[in-house]
This record gives C-alpha cells, sequence and structure tokens, in this order.
C-alpha cells in the first residue's frame, strides 16, 4: 500500500546541506499499522511528509496504492492525496466552524454537493464518537475531542491510508489511549492502512504491528512489534526498549562496573525472557546446577500484545570460572542475555 524507493531529503547545498533523511526503503503492506519511532530530530516528520508529498523527495520513488506520487503532475497529485488522510499534535481545526463543518471542509473544497456531504459526515461522527457535538466550536471540546475531529476530518475523502505525525503527543495518557482504540477500531472496521511516527513506546506497544526505528534521518532496524520489544538488534533498540521499561541498574552498581572481567570479579546481566522461558524456572536451576549465587537486583513482567516478556537485571556470583559456565547455561537457553559489565567480587 505504501512504498518508499530510496527516498532522501536534503535541504540546501554543498556545505551547508542538512540530510535530514538518508535514502530510506519502507514498505507498509495493506491494512496495516505501522510504527516509525525516534528521538526529537531523526527524520520522523520528513519522512512521513514525504509519503504525501508535503515534502517533495530529493531523490527516490513514492508509492500509495499503487500510484508512483512522485511522477505525477500537480492535478494528478491533488486527486491521489485525496486517497491520503493525515492528522497532526495540534488537531488543525478551523475554530469558525463546528465540528460538522471541520470535518465537511475537505469534502467542500473537493466540490461534493451537500447532501451527499451531510450523507458522508454524518456516520463519520457516529464512528468517532462524536454525534452529540456536531454543533459545538473547538473551543468547546476537550483535547481528545479536537483529535477526534480531526480524525474524521481525515476520513471524509474515503483515504485508503492514514498518517499520523504525532498525533497522541499532546494528549494524556487515558485520552491517548481512548484515540489509540478509536485508531484499532477504524483500522478494522475500514481496512485503513496507518502510517504513524511517535517517539513514545507505548503507543507503539500498544497499536502497532510492526515497527521502524530511526535516527540521524536514517531507518536502523525494522521488525514485527513483538520481536522489537523482546529482542530489538540495535543499541538504539535496546536503549529505547531499556528507557520505557525503565530497567536499569542501580547507579551506585554502575559505577562499580568494569568493562573487562578478571579473576577476582564477577558479571551484572540484563536478561530477556521470553516464550517458554518466562515460566520456566531458570534462576534457580543456573543458582543449582552452575554452583553459584544469583543477586537479582531489578525484574518485571510486561505483556507486549500476544507475547509476555521477562526482564531481569542480576549478580551472577561465584569464581570465575562457575560464573563463564553460568553465562554459558543461560546463552544456551530461549532468552536474550546482555553482560553489563563486571564487579569485584570483594566490593
Amino acid at each position: 500500500m505504501i512504498t518508499l524507493d530510496n527516498v532522501s531529503k536534503t535541504y540546501g547545498t554543498g556545505e551547508q546541506a542538512i540530510h535530514a533523511l538518508k535514502p530510506v526503503h519502507l514498505h507498509v503492506p495493506q491494512g496495516a499499522i505501522h510504527g516509525v519511532i525516534g528521538l526529537s530530530g531523526a527524520g520522523k516528520s520528513t519522512l512521513i511528509r514525504c509519503v504525501n508529498l508535503l515534502e517533495r523527495p530529493t531523490t527516490g520513488r513514492v508509492f500509495v496504492d499503487g500510484d508512483e506520487l512522485t511522477a505525477l503532475d500537480a492535478a494528478s497529485l491533488n486527486r491521489a492525496r485525496h486517497r491520503v488522510g493525515m492528522i497532526f499534535q495540534h488537531f488543525n481545526l478551523l475554530s469558525s466552524r463546528t465540528v460538522f463543518a471541520n470535518v465537511a471542509l475537505p469534502l467542500e473544497l473537493m466540490g461534493v454537493a451537500k447532501r451527499e456531504i451531510r450523507e458522508r459526515v454524518e456516520p463519520l461522527l457516529e464512528l468517532t464518537g462524536l454525534a452529540d457535538k456536531r454543533d459545538m466550536y473547538p473551543a468547546q471540546l476537550s483535547g481528545g475531542q479536537k483529535q477526534r475531529v480531526a480524525i474524521a476530518r481525515a476520513l471524509a475523502s474515503r483515504p485508503k491510508v492514514l498518517l499520523c505525525d504525532e498525533a497522541t503527543s499532546a494528549l494524556d495518557p487515558q485520552t491517548t489511549l481512548s484515540i489509540l482504540e478509536l485508531l484499532q477500531d477504524i483500522n478494522r472496521k475500514l481496512g485503513l492502512t496507518i502510517l504513524l511516527i511517535t517517539h513514545e513506546m507505548e503507543v507503539v506497544k500498544t497499536i502497532c504491528h510492526r515497527v521502524s526505528l530511526i535516527s540521524a534521518g536514517e531507518l536502523v532496524e525494522e521488525a514485527d512489534v513483538g520481536d522489537f520489544f523482546t529482542a530489538p538488534q540495535t543499541r538504539l533498540g535496546r536503549e529505547f526498549l531499556n528507557a520505557f521499561l525503565e530497567l536499569e541498574p542501580p547507579q551506585a552498581l554502575v559505577d562499580r562496573l568494569a568493562a573487562q572481567p578478571g579473576d577476582d570479579t564477577h558479571p551484572v546481566v540484563r536478561l530477556a525472557f521470553t516464550g517458554d522461558s518466562v515460566s520456566t524456572p531458570l534462576v534457580s536451576r543456573l543458582a543449582r546446577d552452575c554452583d553459584i549465587d544469583v543477586s537479582i537486583l531489578e525484574a518485571k513482567v510486561e505483556s507486549i500484545q500476544d507475547r509476555t516478556l521477562g526482564l531481569m537485571i542480576a549478580e551472577l556470583i561465584g569464581p570465575a570460572d562457575k560464573t563463564r559456565e553460568a553465562l554459558a547455561y543461560l546463552e544456551s537457553h530461549d532468552l536474550q542475555v546482555e553482560v553489563l559489565g563486571h564487579v569485584q567480587r570483594d566490593a
């Protein structure tokens, strides 16, 4: 449904050039909800604005619903954009128009007859939970209600694709959840393909089927959401996950960590358990079979859509040969093992 083929975006030329988006290859199939996550300034907004050519790519081709948008003339591109809805962080509603009139605006601009506008807008107000707000003005609405108006307006032209540019960043957590539930409902009922950008891991965890991680204008990792949360493949992916899960060793321990092991040190590890390993008593077996002590510093269990993720930070305490044996034991099982460092045994 959406394909970016070698798409890049550069502002300026020569030494002053800013490479906001490096060559990107991305495919989002029909009916999928795909998230793009990254830090501020990573290139997320540039990427999503290249999809509907609000930003024209410097290189590459953009395909939406079978059409190569980058090859269309202005008139054809304008028609093709009717199939691409977009919602923004700050709603962009017209304060002088009612809820109904805000949703109807794109249809008016398309020259749709008044009777058809009414027939198309009223079901959208029902779908988005705004039927009783149709005659209100934006100033009378909450933030979540304003975003629902923006969503209904984006759906008025019956798009095949919905682009969400940090659509929940201005909302409180409870309202964010209600908007995400609405987007999921729209995805199921209308078969709408959704591409959203966010810096919030909770949004990705809740709604997305697949996620791409962007850094300095480059897509550095892409995976199914379950895989990304349980086994990120890049350091940046692990940093995002650890920050989201808030699972870090105590600072007093971090200050003592050394990078290299020694005969008088023992390892500190971060473990991620998935699948059957979540319910398997590996820690007790590890202590018994490898004859070491295991000091659990932090642990938690997180539900990631249809998967369960168990996380733990622990010290493996014992002679060097025994802790090496313990690490090999852990790595032989279905879990992710990251050695955070080593501390003196007598510290």
